[in-house]
C-alpha cells in the first residue's frame, strides 16, 4: 500500500458522514504481519466463537466495536484464504465447493475460484477492524457502505481531480474479495455489490454497496465531495420531476456553455487569462505587474460594485427585494449590511446572485469586446476573486492562481487589516484554501518570497504568454 501521512480521521470522517449522510461507520481495516500486534490495539475484542469476515465488518460499522482475528477465529477458509491467512483447501481449488450451490459444474467452480483475488499467503497473520472515526490505528484501507446514489457521488468525488475511469468487478459470492483483496492488490478504490453471505450474515441491506479505498485516497475523496457540494451536487439528490420542464433546474453549463464560451471567443481573439487567488495572497500585486508589462485588466470586483450603483437595474431589484435596510446613509448599497443578510441565508444569496451575476457577465462581455475592437492582439487579464467558487473557469483558456503558504497568508492578512491572529484565522477558515485553488491552475505564481522573486515569475509568465493560442 502507498505510504500515508498522519490524518485526523475523526475530523475527516465526521465531515464525510455529513456530506454523504452515511448510516454506518466507515471501517478502518488493517492487516497485521504479526498476530501479537492485536494486543497493542486499544479496546480490541476477539471473537468468542468462530465468525465470518462479513460478521466482523458489521460489528465495526454498526455495533461500534473494534475487533480482530487470526485464521483460527474465522469460520471458513473462504474468509481466511482471501486475506492470505490460510491456504485454500483442495476441494475449493478443484471447483467442488462452488459447484455445490453457486455454479453448474466443477469446471465452472474451478474458474470461479481462479477469478477470486486473494492476498499472498503468509504475508499476514491477523486482521483488525474498527470505526475509523475513533482513530483506532493507521488503516491500510477504509470500507464505506452506502446506497447507489451515495456511491455515485463518492465516485464523482474521486474522479474530480486527476480524472480516471473507474473499473469495478464482481466475482459473485465472496464479494469481500472484490472490495478488500482487490483494493489491497491494486492500491485503488474498489466498489463491490455485497454478496448473499454478507447480506444474510453481515446485515448488509438491500440497497447497500461497499467501496474499499486505500487510506491515502480518503482526503482526496473528501476534497472532491466538498467541491461538488459547493457546486450544488449533493446528497440526497432532490428530484426535479419527470413530468415538468426541467430546463431551469439544469446547471448553466448544460444549456448556456456554448453561448457563453462563444461570446468570449467572439469578443476577443487575443490572449485571455483569468487571474485568481485567495485573500491576502498578493493577487492585486501580480495584476499590477502584468498591467505594467502591457496587459489589459478587467476587474470583476470593480464590475460587481458598478452594477449595484444607484440608478442601475440591479440596484432597484436589490432594494425592492431586501428593503431599505440594505441602504447606507448616502443612499447607496451598504455592502456589509447586505453581506450580513445573505451570508446566513443561502436562498437570499441565490436571489442576490440572480440580480447581479447576469449584469456582471454582460459588463464583462462589453469590456472584453471593447478591448477586442481596440487591440485584437491584446493580452487580457481578468481578475476574478471567486473564479473557483463560482465555477467560472470554463470561460477562460488559461487560469493563473497566486498562492502563498497558509502561514504567510495568515501573517499578511493580520498586517493588512490590522486584526488579531484569531480574527484572521476565522476569515481564512471560511474561504477556499489557496492550495486548493492552485489545483485548478494552468500557471501558479508562488508569492511567498520577495517582490523581486514574484516579479521574476511574472516575467517568465509574460514571455510564455507570447506562445499561448486560443
Amino acid at each position: 500500500m502507498a505510504e500515508q501521512t498522519p490524518v485526523n480521521w475523526e475530523k475527516l470522517v465526521r465531515r464525510m458522514e455529513r456530506l454523504l449522510r452515511l448510516k454506518s461507520f466507515p471501517v478502518a481495516f488493517k492487516m497485521l504481519a504479526d498476530k501479537k500486534e492485536l494486543g497493542d490495539i486499544a479496546f480490541l475484542r476477539r471473537p468468542g466463537h468462530k465468525m465470518t469476515m462479513c460478521q466482523m465488518i458489521t460489528l465495526a460499522r454498526n455495533f461500534d466495536w473494534t475487533v480482530g482475528a487470526e485464521a483460527d477465529d474465522l469460520l471458513f477458509s473462504t474468509c481466511s484464504a482471501i486475506l492470505g491467512l490460510d491456504d485454500l483447501p483442495d476441494y475449493h481449488r478443484d471447483g467442488t465447493f462452488r459447484s455445490i450451490v453457486w455454479v453448474q459444474t466443477k469446471a465452472d467452480g474451478r474458474r470461479y475460484e481462479e477469478a477470486i483475488p486473494r492476498l499472498p499467503r503468509g504475508r499476514y497473520q491477523a486482521v483488525a477492524m474498527a470505526p475509523l472515526v475513533y482513530n483506532p490505528f493507521d488503516p491500510d484501507i477504509v470500507l464505506v457502505y452506502g446506497n447507489p446514489a451515495q456511491m455515485m457521488l463518492l465516485i464523482n468525488a474521486l474522479q474530480f481531480a486527476d480524472y480516471q475511469v473507474m473499473q469495478f468487478y464482481c466475482v459473485g459470492e465472496s464479494s469481500c474479495a472484490d472490495a478488500i483483496a482487490r483494493c489491497y492488490l491494486e492500491d485503488k478504490p474498489s466498489l463491490a455489490i455485497p454478496c448473499y453471505g454478507e447480506r444474510r450474515y453481515g446485515h448488509a441491506q438491500d440497497d447497500e454497496l461497499v467501496m474499499a479505498l486505500p487510506a491515502a485516497w480518503m482526503p482526496k475523496a473528501l476534497a472532491g465531495l466538498e467541491v461538488l457540494y459547493r457546486r450544488g451536487v449533493r446528497y440526497p439528490i432532490c428530484y426535479a420531476g419527470a413530468e415538468i420542464d426541467i430546463a431551469g433546474s439544469m446547471p448553466p453549463a448544460y444549456h448556456s456553455l456554448e453561448d457563453m464560451v462563444g461570446r468570449v471567443r467572439r469578443a476577443h481573439r487575443g490572449v485571455l487569462a483569468a487571474l485568481t487567488g485567495s485573500i491576502a495572497t498578493g493577487k492585486s500585486t501580480v495584476a499590477r505587474m502584468l498591467t505594467d508589462k502591457g496587459a489589459r485588466l478587467i476587474d470583476f470586483d470593480l464590475i460587481a460594485h458598478q452594477v449595484v450603483e444607484p440608478g442601475r437595474p440591479a440596484f432597484d431589484q436589490i432594494v425592492d427585494y431586501f428593503g431599505k435596510q440594505v441602504l447606507g446613509d448616502d443612499g447607496a448599497i451598504d455592502r456589509q449590511a447586505l453581506s450580513d443578510i445573505v451570508f446566513k441565508d443561502m436562498e437570499k444569496r441565490k436571489k442576490l446572485e440572480s440580480f447581479t451575476h447576469p449584469r456582471i457577465y454582460e459588463e464583462f462581455f462589453d469590456q472584453l469586446s471593447k478591448i477586442g475592437r481596440q487591440d485584437p492582439e491584446a493580452v487580457v487579464i481578468v481578475d476574478v476573486p471567486l473564479l473557483i467558487e463560482l465555477n467560472l473557469g470554463y470561460l477562460f483558456p488559461r487560469i493563473i492562481v497566486v498562492r502563498v503558504s497558509p502561514q504567510t497568508q495568515l501573517a499578511r492578512l493580520m498586517q493588512r487589516d490590522g486584526i488579531s491572529e484569531e480574527a484572521a484565522a476565522t476569515i481564512l477558515k471560511a474561504q477556499l484554501p489557496a492550495d486548493e485553488k492552485a489545483g485548478f491552475a494552468d500557471v501558479v505564481i508562488d508569492n511567498d518570497g520577495t517582490l523581486e522573486e514574484t516579479a521574476g515569475q511574472v516575467e517568465k509568465l509574460w514571455q510564455e504568454m507570447a506562445g499561448w493560442t486560443r
